[in-house]
């Protein structure tokens, strides 16, 4: 029986992948991928989209201030570079030889961990 609620969409890139901006002001940049906010469909990731934040003095931050962070990136915007070649490629998914559905370069047609 299919659920007709609560479905989240598989993305194509996950926490700690190593991306690459194709379009935007960051185009170009690398970087980790520190979050994934999958009810935005967007990614935080490292280094990339820096915006400035003004915070209230709090317990562990007491002089407040300005502090700059990462900002959100849609994720049609982030390509996965692949970990062995080092370069951008599309994904896509087939089973392993354990059966289990697991994504894989479509560029080197290798598996990702």
């Amino acid at each position: 029986m299919n659920r007709k609620f609560n479905k989240q969409a598989k993305l194509h890139i996950r926490k700690g992948d190593t991306v690459l901006v194709i379009a935007g002001n960051a185009k170009g940049k690398q970087g980790k991928v520190l979050e994934i906010l999958r009810e935005k469909s967007r990614a935080i990731v490292e280094g990339v989209n820096m915006i400035k934040k003004h915070m209230k003095p709090s317990a562990e931050n007491p002089q407040g201030g300005i502090v700059e962070m990462e900002g959100s990136i849609h994720i049609s915007n982030l390509m996965l570079v692949d970990p062995k070649t080092g370069e951008p490629t599309r994904i896509g998914r087939k089973r392993n030889e354990q059966g289990k559905l697991q994504r894989y370069s479509k560029k080197t047609d290798e598996f990702i961990q």
